[in-house]
């Protein structure tokens, strides 16, 4: 089985002004062309070294697995994340009540998970997730790819903070990305998610 680049759920430019076409081309195209690249690779080198039984070896594949499956999982969840202005919904029914009863309003919710996102240092993403066992919703960082669910997490909204996310548009401004990422949520998503997880 080999992993394929996801198609955007909308056209390069439909993110302007928060981020733009150029952005947007290199960040899908490129990068997460390359994290997908590389775990089909590293993959087929694991399935052979599985064959003769190299443990030693498989073991070493398995920060490769990580980063590149991590990038692939992160940015699947990203683009979806993401809508033109105007087009990503609010938070609504049982997601509206659990950010209010856990961080006090959206936008309280909004300001703790920028100020934690804009502080990951190096390259990373800030995260609101959900607790399988409690139910209950959590802001968190992670470092390079690592996916939320390493610290077992659900995700529900990603912020992607490594610099090709926003460097040519925004530079070292990362908080002001950050900030107006915000305007793009794709809540109707976030919903989705949400109502799955309390499924589960």
């Amino acid at each position: 089985m080999s992993f394929k680049l996801p198609e955007l759920p909308y056209s390069y430019e439909a993110l302007e002004p928060v981020v733009n076409r150029e952005i947007m081309e290199l960040h899908h195209k490129k990068h997460h062309q390359g994290y997908v690249n590389n775990l089909n690779a590293a993959l087929e080198k694991y399935k052979a070294l599985e064959a003769n039984n190299q443990i030693d070896q498989m073991i070493a594949m398995q920060s490769a697995i990580k980063f590149n499956g991590g990038g692939h999982v992160n940015h699947t969840l990203f683009w979806e994340n993401l809508a033109p202005k105007g087009e990503g919904g609010e938070p609504q029914g049982d997601l509206l009540k659990a950010i209010e009863h856990y961080f006090g309003s959206l936008e309280k919710l909004i300001e703790e998970m920028s100020a934690k996102t804009a502080a990951v240092q190096g390259s990373g993403w800030g995260w609101l997730g959900m607790d399988p066992q409690k139910k209950c919703l959590k802001v968190a960082t992670c470092q390079n790819q690592d996916p939320l669910s390493a610290v077992g997490l659900i995700p529900l909204f990603g912020i992607d903070v490594w610099e090709h996310a926003y460097y040519l548009q925004y530079k070292n401004l990362r908080p002001d990305y950050v900030k107006a990422i915000w305007q793009i949520a794709n809540w109707k998503t976030v919903n989705k998610r949400f109502e799955k997880g309390l499924a589960n």
